[in-house]
């Protein structure tokens, strides 16, 4: 039935990091029969697949899912929207499925990445002294050692310090607490990449990559898939009892990009979009940032953390340097945000990404995320991010049986 609420049945990832012995293929399928396991139902059973996979080109990754799991003739779609190419490809079997064409649908999200280094940043090799315009980009120029930097730990550095310079207090140190939380919350989640608790001296005397990130603040590219299977909830009521106990209400589904705005229109802003997101997402479910009991949140670098505290609304606007200091983002605070140890410790296989933060976030309303268990969670928030750009927000909420 068109319009009613949409609910995930099932949802699994993969062990995040290194993976020498499969291939795309492998932990895609691994995550989707186990996502299909989780949900109790069959590839048989699902009316449409959306696949995501970053790095694989032009591999129609979610045909080659269907060869190894079951051609069953259903439309399959194959999603790229950077990193929030996960959180896309679920929102495509969502809308399916809000829009009564499916009862069930199943969402991938794939990449092997570990080893692959930096990403992003435009080559300035061949350049001239003078700059002439060619090409379809012909009219503004790469921005990459011109007027700042297009490589990933560059640009996050750039917002952490644009947002401390700006509102104050957001120093060398407070960024590296940031990472020592999520490297400490790390070690109670065993599918992370990095499991180890380290000091605040041990992360402000790492490697500088771009300041104020050092290697252990930023994002750990590494192998990995999630999957999750969605269900209406007309169908859902004709499922067994503990099915439905333990499916997860999608309150909001929000996917964003830039809005036009009276600014540059060339260096990244991850902040405009990903507020307004947040804001369509808790109107959308009813909600306010208030309600909710977890939160994970897009932490490619310690700087990105901090800004998206200020972007969801979890604190007023400017305070995300005090609400962060007040304790609340911990798993024994108010807002515990990235519980799984977050990307920086859990690891970033781009398109796996968005389902795996939503994975997490299910893990607690379920009552089953073990040593992490946030207790009595009811509502989450999982958030991604991608330059390009897109945005993804999920409110989920716990069933009521």
């Amino acid at each position: 039935m068109a319009g009613e609420d949409v609910w995930i049945l099932g949802i699994k990832m993969t062990k995040f990091g290194k993976h020498k012995d499969k291939d795309v293929l492998d932990l895609a399928t691994e995550a989707t029969l186990a996502a299909l396991e989780d949900g109790g139902v069959e590839m048989k059973d699902m009316g449409v697949l959306a696949a995501g996979n970053l790095m694989g080109g032009a591999a129609p990754t979610a045909q080659l899912i269907q060869k190894q799991v079951g051609q069953t003739g259903i439309p399959a779609y194959n999603v790229s929207n950077a990193c929030a190419t996960g959180a896309t490809a679920l929102r495509v079997a969502y809308m399916s499925v809000k829009a009564g064409e499916s009862d069930f649908g199943l969402a991938v999200g794939v990449e092997k990445l570990a080893g692959a280094g930096l990403l992003a940043g435009g080559s300035r090799k061949g350049d001239g002294e003078a700059w002439e315009r060619s090409g379809r980009y012909g009219a503004v120029a790469a921005v990459d050692g011109r007027i700042g930097t297009e490589t990933m730990p560059g640009v996050f550095a750039q917002i952490g310090m644009e947002y401390g310079h700006k509102y104050g207090g957001a120093s060398f140190e407070l960024f590296a607490q940031i990472s020592e939380k999520n490297h400490a919350h790390s070690t109670l989640n065993p599918l992370a990449a990095y499991t180890k608790k380290m000091t605040l001296e041990e992360i402000m005397g790492d490697i500088m990559i771009a300041y104020p990130n050092t290697r252990p603040m930023c994002s750990a590219n590494c192998d990995g898939a999630a999957a999750a299977v969605v269900v209406s909830e007309s169908k859902l009521r004709t499922l067994s009892l503990e099915q439905q106990k333990r499916a997860v209400k999608i309150s909001a589904s929000i996917l964003t990009s830039d809005p036009y705005q009276e600014a540059c229109q060339v260096l990244p802003d991850v902040n405009t979009l990903t507020r307004q997101a947040a804001n369509q997402a808790y109107e959308k479910a009813g909600v306010g940032p208030e309600d909710l009991d977890l939160v994970e949140l897009h932490d490619c670098f310690a700087t990105a953390e901090l800004v998206h505290y200020d972007n969801l609304k979890l604190c007023p606007e400017g305070e995300a340097v005090d609400f962060f200091k007040s304790g609340a983002t911990w798993r024994t605070g108010k807002t515990p945000v990235n519980v799984s140890g977050g990307l920086e410790s859990k690891g970033h296989p781009i398109a796996a990404t968005g389902i795996a933060n939503i994975w997490e976030v299910c893990h607690h309303l379920r009552g089953e995320a073990g040593e992490r268990q946030i207790e009595g969670a009811k509502v989450g928030l999982a958030h991604v991010i991608g330059l390009g750009s897109a945005c993804g927000v999920h409110i989920l909420e716990k069933s009521g049986l």
